[in-house]
């Protein structure tokens, strides 16, 4: 899996979106709900482990998961957890840089994560040896595509099928974001943004996650039964404080 984008609105506001290529039998049927300490955190739930490649927290967090670091790895398992569990496992920590300094990444098969909390956006690389951290402009711009299914051509695609997106939207980016999702690409259909090969991995939903300035709301496109979910999560206000 997938691509990713993110779009800023006004203020702290945004719009992550995220398209999920997987086996079809990877595919969410429902929303999962935690709460912890006063916390409620949402996210489609994998058939497979059970966690999740996108969740979303009451508390103003939100946390995305792509496979693969910079370049195409070896899949070599076993590997000591879930990279879907460990989206879950985030929520264990007060902040990102809490995460970062803390989680013991050792044994993970390689991933990158996006997380936006609090008003700021951050990428987190992990390339089976060292982490790999930015900070990134929050009031930009940004697309992800997974490395283990997109090479340095595809990924430059996707980039230019999305700049000329932008020039199209006339200004409307989060309207038509969902647009970009469904409907960029070239004609080839294993590397369109939505792709198929074959049937063995290809595009089985999109999520849309918005936040505003009192919530956040979450929409799961089930591409293969053609079926929408959607939950909004109130911001707790004492917490994001």
């Amino acid at each position: 899996m997938c691509t990713v984008t993110y779009i800023p609105g006004q203020g702290k506001n945004f719009v992550l979106t995220s398209n999920r290529d997987e086996a079809p039998g990877r595919s969410a049927d429902e929303f999962g709900i935690l709460e912890t300490d006063g916390i409620k955190i949402t996210f489609p739930r994998d058939k497979g482990a059970g966690g999740t490649w996108i969740a979303m927290a009451s508390s103003d967090r939100v946390v995305c998961l792509l496979n693969g670091s910079y370049k195409k790895h070896s899949h070599q398992p076993p590997y000591k957890r879930s990279r879907g569990i460990m989206v879950l496992d985030f929520f264990k920590y007060a902040g990102a840089k809490d995460f970062f300094d803390q989680y013991d990444f050792d044994g993970m098969e390689p991933f990158t994560l996006v997380i936006v909390e609090y008003g700021k956006l951050w990428e987190l690389r992990w390339d089976e040896e060292s982490t790999h951290v930015k900070s990134l402009d929050a009031a930009d711009f940004h697309l992800w595509a997974s490395w283990t299914l997109y090479d340095e051509t595809a990924q430059q695609k996707r980039l230019d099928w999305f700049e000329a997106w932008k020039r199209s939207a006339n200004g409307e980016y989060a309207e038509k974001i969902l647009d970009f999702h469904q409907t960029a690409g070239d004609g080839d259909i294993r590397n369109d943004v939505v792709m198929n090969r074959d049937g063995r991995v290809q595009t089985i939903g999109i999520t849309r996650v918005e936040k505003s300035d009192s919530a956040i709301g979450m929409v799961y496109y089930d591409l293969l039964n053609e079926q929408q979910q959607q939950t909004k999560l109130e911001l707790n206000r004492e917490l994001v404080k």
